[in-house]
């Protein structure tokens, strides 16, 4: 993902993931081209309407993490720790492992046991150190996400990624901008799979128009607008 400081201001209009925008980001009268799958926004949409009269600030901000909020070191840091490039390691690795591992099927053991095809040893202490050493915040989220909670914003991670989320906590202390609230870890669940969405609405208990998902698209959009002091 490119840092904040050299990314483009998007088309507000652009549907930038597979979660509600608020409609008062919307600038234009004409609708944006719904980015849901018919079943999956019909399924959300449809929910019963909770009630609106709540004091809560809204809109209720969802966020992904890794390379939006946290750099990925699965792309660089893992390939160099094993000695072989990305391509290489995607082509020997297991093809569901991680996903499993992602939405707590399994634990470490087992993800040892086989992360690999061919069921090789590997150090995962050292894979773990690794992954700690490279996770760091993206340039310029930090001071993003102290002006949101400053501003009182409602935000949860909404993200899959295993039970090593705690790794990103010890090191980074996220927890001081926002929860912890939705991991496919802990849910069982991952995105796109229609329930975990669901499984937020129910939680925050607002209709899915008052949530915004958050990635790395959508970032800069926010980023820009908050700091040019204009209400989201």
């Amino acid at each position: 993902m490119k840092t904040i400081a050299k990314m483009v201001l998007p088309n507000v209009t652009t549907p930038f993931s597979s979660f509600s925008i608020h409609k008062t980001l919307r600038t234009q009268t004409t609708p944006p081209t719904n980015y849901l799958k018919p079943s999956l926004s019909n399924s959300i949409t449809n929910m019963s309407s909770f009630p609106k009269n709540t004091n809560r600030k809204l809109p209720i901000l969802l966020f992904d993490i890794m390379d939006t909020i946290v750099r990925d070191p699965f792309y660089k840091d893992i390939p160099e720790f094993f000695g072989m490039s990305f391509n290489e390691l995607i082509d020997c690795k297991h093809p569901t492992s991680w996903i499993e591992f992602e939405k707590g099927l399994i634990d470490e053991a087992e993800l040892e046991r086989k992360f690999f095809k061919d069921g090789r040893d590997f150090d995962l202490e050292g894979l773990k150190t690794c992954m700690r050493n490279g996770y760091s915040y993206i340039e310029g989220v930090e001071q993003l996400l102290l002006a949101l909670k400053k501003n009182n914003f409602e935000m949860h991670a909404f993200t899959n990624y295993p039970i090593w989320y705690q790794l990103i906590e010890d090191k980074l202390k996220l927890s001081k901008y926002l929860s912890w609230t939705f991991c496919s870890c802990t849910l069982g669940k991952r995105k796109p799979d229609t329930e975990f969405y669901k499984e937020v609405v129910r939680h925050l208990e607002v209709d899915p128009e008052y949530c915004i998902f958050i990635d790395d698209r959508f970032l800069i959009f926010l980023y820009i607008r908050l700091f040019m002091k204009i209400k989201p």
